[in-house]
């Protein structure tokens, strides 16, 4: 299981993308965002390129615990279904 950082923004997401990846590539099939309490928009089009990732390798990626403030950026943004 893979937990990004607290704060998940445009500062540290180059970091935080290239750790999910390392993740996903280890084996990870769950993303949980339990500790994330910041985002900003850029999280979302992390969250779709960890998933594009993982889809093209044939694994299933589940993102878990949610923040309120990712869910509703996700609804806003009308990518719940690609997620």
């Amino acid at each position: 299981m893979f937990t990004p950082a607290t704060e998940l923004n445009c500062g540290n997401m180059s970091q935080q993308f290239v750790l999910g990846i390392a993740a996903i590539n280890a084996g990870q099939t769950i993303v949980t965002f339990k500790q994330t309490s910041s985002i900003d928009s850029s999280t979302v089009a992390c969250m779709l390129a960890w998933k594009r990732h993982a889809q093209q390798r044939g694994i299933r990626l589940e993102f878990q615990q949610l923040p309120t403030n990712l869910s509703k950026l996700i609804a806003l943004y009308g990518v719940a279904d690609l997620l």
